[in-house]
């Protein structure tokens, strides 16, 4: 722990500990069932002083005739996916433990998955619906709060129109959730939806679905054990997601792997590097092509793979010449001899995977940087098989998922996209008219339209009208599941709330959004189970799904997030269509009946063959799947020779039976064994003009450039090359229709009447021509190239810019950001903002480097984890890390207090000083999770009676900066300035 409060305060209660047991007779699980005591308790305990320390009894065991079950479900914290077992008594939460027949978690829980338990009891819960009544919270019933929140919404949209509402969903949801959230908005009449995969990894998803097909990580969090370099750039797994680093580790020294660490700090994650390279913040870009300079000087290319597999080759190896070791060093500050041992193992000693998270892709160059990160793994070789690939470790429990379900102002589910065909199709899934919904849109052209990202809502707000390209600005959100003070430029997302006609919170906690603004009237909030007290799935990181079992009803008046979807769209007046095919019983929502809805149309992603009951047959039977392979033997009745939580894309319907695809692109397995290819999303060809000598003289002409892949192809694959994307046209061409059974064949025709041979893989509802296809051994989505140069993007190849605030000004004429433009329906004026920081001096005035990043002990905004009192006693003060250079400069001491300013806004935060050499000179670290102070003011009272968090502190984003990436709107809070003083 970093500091401990020398007082605790009055009425938090005092630890306790049970005496010690008798050892003969009763195993450890039995000790912690019959104790009431969980992992994580015990763990906090061993921590706590012993004069905080009272005797006490353990808790009896159940009464006589008590009903006792145990029930299953995942933990609400990071993407990893570790599974827990909770025990009930008469309907009460009385034990948990973690899974040891998971593959996942292995019988092992971090600090915050072992205080889940906690999540459900706190009593900080928010406990009723309560609203805001000239500045005091008045508790009202549900059924008040929904018809007064919807006879605003209704009154906004008369007004304003419906794209004056925002939604803003969770990467907590449940899948069902997450999709009934999308489709919510959808109704409503706005692509003005989203969630936290906006500031974290919008530019993943941007990234990598534009060089390889699918925005998602190609391996698992197991089979990293195969790996023989693991380079983390841009990650922390010690603490963001701490049992990861079960799987880390152990292939590091099980497989005696290299572990490269690339990070402006020295974390806790860089401590078992076997290499760490200490970065300056923004240069991701510039060490990559730092290393891929020294991979083409000295030949350690895969030449073959780059040929069959790679698109672009040529134009990469004339922007890495630029970088030359001399170059690298002016930028990043590494020298050479590091960059290119680096290389040299990443290129050599295969297979080599490549781990990131936040610290890559939250920046203005977010995307960019994810596409060198990409083009490194390409011209290495080091994706397509076991122990390589992009391991994109992501945040939240269920941001894979939500984000897979189209919680993303880009797209409808399952990244179909915004044109007239996604929405035929979804209609189509959904049973509405196409018309109808079009008609719920203020234009046909806002319906295809890109929605305003949540980086930019109090923009959108606050703008001028006629610089928000939709008819009216943001003047109403709903909020579920999603914190203000993750979004950078508080003191404007302050402003934002204050200038709302409402804002409605649906949360477990009340969450900063409830005392960050000066209002007084306006803001509702309503309590939100969370999931442990619901049914669904969520899908981890490596793209697997788990079925959750809900352990408990609802706790105080806290409702599931489907039934209060329900009871808004019946406010609303659209609950019978949007519900149509859903099951309400007695008022409760069927998540079964949901996930069968996303089956229905999910074949763009592979989400069709995830039933109810496979993934409820996969939590019965955890412990049969193999530790690496992550497979069940085939010849199991339930579950043979599936793979565990069936990975996406897991093609055709259920009844098919696809075993999922651990491995994205893996040509080694044929399909239908979990196999694939690069997807041929970008066409056949490309049309390039070049110059040439043509007799003796240049001149420009057209070349057709391949996209398909070259003598590359998946085991058991009848076409022995590249392939376009499948349609009935294409099997008609191969003479495989005929495969097609005559049901197959209506359900095509009837998707597109007038021209059936025109139906897609994606959109063919019968799932017949993914069947055909994979039986002639074939990806659905066909074989083709990954692209280095994404010419759709705005830096086709990625180019290093400097952030918008860069400590290094001397860098931005020849590395400046791109020119201002409107992107998502707002401007970005990155370029003038940076040029005036440079104008004005700012890197001397604010000279130190400001990044941000997790504690193992709290994930996201906090609100929730600061709640639960084992993990609050852990960490209770937010801080700054600082060098011991620069505080000795301040007159800082470790402990003391201390103010950091900002270059925006004013901005300034008070908080505790942390001077270590985790940082470097110049740079200064804080965490994220904190909230509850405002500039030096403690917010405790403005929180609903007893239902504040135990810890408050500033946040960083109170202090973040102006800086967003052309792609995505992703945020830039790891690269910019702050100075610090002794408060």
């Amino acid at each position: 722990m970093l500091f401990r409060k020398s007082e605790r305060r009055s009425g938090r209660g005092q630890a306790a500990i049970a005496p010690p047991q008798p050892r003969r007779g009763i195993d450890r699980r039995a000790f912690l069932n019959r104790s009431g005591l969980t992992v994580g308790a015990l763990a906090v305990l061993g921590d706590l002083p012993l004069g905080r320390v009272r005797q006490a009894k353990a808790g009896p065991p159940p009464p006589a005739g008590a009903t006792v079950n145990t029930r299953k479900n995942i933990c609400t914290h990071c993407s990893v996916g570790c599974s827990v077992i909770a025990t009930v008594t008469n309907g009460v939460w009385i034990g948990q433990e973690p899974d040891y027949d998971s593959p996942i978690n292995r019988g092992s829980h971090c600090c915050k998955g072992a205080a889940v338990r906690d999540d459900v009891l706190s009593e900080r819960r928010l406990r009723y619906p309560v609203k805001l009544v000239d500045g005091q919270w008045m508790r009202l019933s549900w059924e008040q709060a929904i018809d007064e929140i919807g006879d605003k919404l209704i009154e906004v949209r008369e007004k304003s129109g419906p794209e004056s509402v925002y939604w803003l969903g969770s990467a907590k949801f449940t899948n069902e959730a997450a999709y009934l959230n999308r489709k919510l908005a959808a109704f409503w009449g706005t692509n003005n939806s989203d969630h936290q995969a906006r500031i974290c990894h919008s530019t993943t998803v941007t990234g990598v679905a534009n060089t390889w097909g699918y925005g998602a990580m190609t391996n698992s969090y197991n089979d990293i054990r195969n790996a023989k370099t693991i380079m983390v750039m841009g990650g922390n797994p010690a603490e963001a997601h701490p049992v990861s680093l079960q799987h880390i580790l152990e292939g590091k020294e099980l497989n005696r792997a290299n572990m490269i660490v690339i990070d402006p700090r020295m974390t806790r994650t860089a401590a078992h590097a076997t290499e760490y390279v200490r970065v300056r913040p923004g240069t991701h870009i510039a060490t990559i092509y730092g290393m891929l300079w020294h991979i083409f000087q000295n030949g350690w290319e895969d030449k073959e793979f780059i040929r069959q597999r790679s698109y672009g080759i040529d134009e990469i190896r004339r922007q890495v010449a630029k970088w030359t070791p001399r170059e690298v060093e002016r930028v990043t500050g590494l020298p050479e001899a590091q960059v290119k041992h680096v290389a040299e193992m990443f290129a050599k000693e295969r297979p080599a995977t490549l781990i990131w998270a936040m610290g890559q892709t939250q920046f203005s160059t977010g995307t960019a940087n994810v596409r060198a990160s990409c083009i490194l793994l390409l011209v290495t070789g080091n994706v397509g098989g076991p122990g390589g690939g992009a391991n994109i470790f992501r945040g939240h429990t269920n941001v894979q998922g939500a984000t897979d379900l189209g919680l993303d102002v880009t797209t409808l589910p399952l990244y179909y996209g915004l044109t007239q065909d996604a929405w035929q199709h979804w209609c189509r899934v959904w049973e509405v008219d196409y018309d109808w919904i079009a008609s719920r849109f203020a234009s046909k052209t806002l319906m295809e339209t890109p929605g305003i990202p949540s980086t930019r809502w109090f923009d959108a707000t606050l703008l001028p009208k006629d610089q928000v390209a939709q008819p009216d600005n943001v003047q109403a959100m709903f909020v579920m599941g999603h914190g203000v003070n993750t979004i950078t430029r508080m003191p404007e997302a302050k402003r934002g709330i204050e200038k709302l006609e409402l804002l409605v919170v649906c949360d477990p906690y009340p969450t900063a959004w409830s005392v960050l603004s000066e209002r007084k009237n306006g803001i509702y909030l309503l309590p939100a189970c969370t999931s442990f007290e619901m049914d669904g799935s969520r899908t981890a990181s490596n793209r697997s799904l788990q079925w959750g079992e809900k352990i408990v009803d609802p706790v105080f008046e806290s409702k599931n997030d489907y039934e209060t979807m329900y009871l808004l769209a019946r406010k609303l007046g659209f609950a019978d269509r949007m519900f149509k095919n859903i099951k309400i019983e007695n008022g409760a929502v069927s998540a079964e009946d949901i996930l069968r809805e996303i089956n229905r149309g999910g074949w763009s992603t592979g989400y069709c063959g995830q039933s109810p009951e496979r993934l409820k047959a996969h939590m019965r039977n955890r412990g049969k799947f193999d530790l690496v392979t992550l497979r069940a033997p085939k010849h199991d009745p339930e579950v043979g020779g599936d793979y565990y939580g069936l990975p996406w894309p897991c093609w055709g319907t259920p009844e098919y039976r696809h075993p999922g695809t651990p491995i994205l692109y893996n040509t080694n397995l044929s399909v239908s064994e979990g196999g694939g290819t690069f997807r041929a999303r970008f066409g056949v060809e490309r049309i390039v003009k070049r110059k040439v000598m043509e007799n003796g003289q240049e001149v420009e002409k057209e070349q057709h450039d391949n996209l398909l892949a070259e003598g590359s192809y998946s085991v058991s694959s009848e076409i022995k090359d590249g392939y376009p994307e499948f349609t009935l046209a294409v099997l008609k061409k191969l003479g495989w229709d005929k495969d097609l059974t005559p049901q197959e064949m209506e359900v095509i025709q009837r998707v597109n009447r007038a021209n059936p041979d025109a139906v897609s893989w994606a959109l063919d509802l019968s799932g017949g021509i993914q069947r055909v296809a994979i039986e002639h051994g074939c990806s659905p989505y066909g074989n083709g190239k990954a692209r280095m140069i994404a010419w759709n993007l705005p830096d086709p190849i990625p180019v290093h810019r400097e952030p918008i605030y860069t400590p290094r000004p001397d860098l931005v004429a020849d590395y400046p950001t791109l020119p201002d433009a409107r992107q998502f329906r707002v401007p970005n004026i990155g370029f003038s903002v940076q040029k005036a920081a440079v104008d004005k001096g700012i890197a001397t005035q604010f000279p130190l480097i400001l990044n941000s990043g997790r504690l193992v002990e709290y994930e996201g905004g906090g609100e929730e984890t600061r709640s639960i009192k084992w993990l609050a006693e852990l960490q209770q003060h937010m801080f700054v890390e600082i060098n011991p250079t620069d505080a000795r400069a301040r007159g800082i001491k470790d402990g003391g207090w201390v103010w950091v300013t900002g270059p925006e806004s004013n901005s300034r935060a008070r908080m505790k000083a942390f001077v270590t050499e985790r940082v470097g000179e110049g740079v200064a670290w804080m965490p994220f999770h904190f909230a509850g102070w405002y500039e030096g003011a403690d917010l405790r009272h403005k929180y609903p009676k007893g239902a504040d968090p135990i810890v408050l502190g500033e946040s960083v984003n109170t202090l973040t900066t102006y800086g967003y990436d052309p792609s995505t709107g992703m945020q830039e809070p790891k690269a910019t300035l702050c100075q610090i003083r002794a408060a």
